[in-house]
């Protein structure tokens, strides 16, 4: 019975869906993805946080454009996911500060020489 019970357990486990971590991508900066299969339907649930363009039936970039956390999905012909995964769009790791002056607060991007960001780039 203990056989057994560890059996049904194992294939439970193995059976499944293994629970993809999130991809990151930085803010104005893209992504390639690979998928498996030929991509019929992509959703992303928010736009405003990040796009997708697909260069191929297979393969897609998945583009920062703003703040936050979306999901993307992309499926085949035959309604099979080939692609689900969350997105996280954050700042990039280098290259740009803030100054803070009261409530002004103004972002630059520095590369090699700080220039300031445009209003409508920031969250």
């Amino acid at each position: 019975m203990l056989r057994l019970a560890v059996c049904v357990l194992a294939g439970l486990l193995i059976a499944a869906p293994a629970v993809a971590a999130p991809l990151s991508v930085h803010l104005d900066q893209g992504s390639k993805v690979r998928l498996a299969g030929a991509a019929r339907n992509v959703v992303v649930t928010n736009p405003r946080v990040a796009d997708v363009n697909l260069l191929g039936a297979q393969d897609l970039v998945i583009i920062g454009k703003g703040y936050g956390v979306t999901s993307v999905i992309v499926t085949d012909a035959l309604g099979r996911t080939l692609f689900d995964r969350d997105i996280v769009v954050s700042a990039p790791d280098q290259g740009q500060m803030s100054y803070i002056r009261g409530a002004e607060a103004r972002t630059f991007s520095c590369s090699p020489r700080c220039e300031p960001i445009a209003a409508a780039q920031r969250p």
